[in-house]
């Protein structure tokens, strides 16, 4: 839980017992890695945290390929916040590609800090937006070629390169799995 309150204190202030309520209102949640933490097709139910692991964003296209839009890692909140707010369901997956720990809140929890924390929709709106702006797709420009698009992957995601199946990635980057081996292999 440490970690979420530093995280929430970024984007304003707590006293000792808000922050105590915050914690109360989280549960804790283990996603194996293929389990999803929201689906298409249903409402999301729930806000997380990533404690721990990484979790990716995709989508079927119009042809039934499945495309990795983004990766959201740790300290980072995860949700398909649109579709959580309207009550709607989801046209994407958030799917735990390693085992991943997470801090979550129900509904009823995340808006009941809404109506008990002076000043948490502030904080829940910053929280948010920062969200959002991970979850777009911050990644590969199509129009790029695709060692740069790899090259850009690589500053966007650092840590993940030994962390996430290659079959991610390639789908992320617009590539096949071959050519993502054959551009790894002449940057090395």
């Amino acid at each position: 839980m440490e970690e979420l309150i530093e995280y929430i204190l970024q984007f304003g202030n707590l006293n000792k017992q808000q922050i105590e309520l915050v914690i109360s209102k989280g549960q804790i949640l283990q996603l194996k890695k293929e389990d999803y933490f929201s689906e298409a097709g249903k409402i999301p139910k729930q806000v997380g945290f990533i404690v721990e692991g990484v979790i990716r964003g995709c989508y079927y296209n119009n042809k039934g390929e499945e495309i990795t839009r983004c990766f959201i890692t740790e300290n980072s909140l995860v949700c398909d916040y649109v579709n959580f707010e309207a009550n709607a369901s989801s046209s994407e997956y958030l799917q735990a590609i390693t085992d991943c720990s997470l801090i979550v809140f129900s509904k009823k929890n995340w808006e009941e800090l809404s109506h008990i924390i002076v000043g948490w929709d502030n904080i829940k709106n910053k929280m948010v937006q920062l969200c959002m702006y991970q979850k777009s797709r911050k990644g590969p420009v199509i129009s790029h070629d695709a060692t740069t698009r790899y090259l850009e992957f690589l500053d966007n995601y650092p840590s993940l390169t030994n962390r996430v199946s290659l079959s991610y990635i390639a789908s992320y980057l617009g590539v096949t799995q071959q050519s993502l081996s054959r551009i790894r292999k002449n940057i090395r």
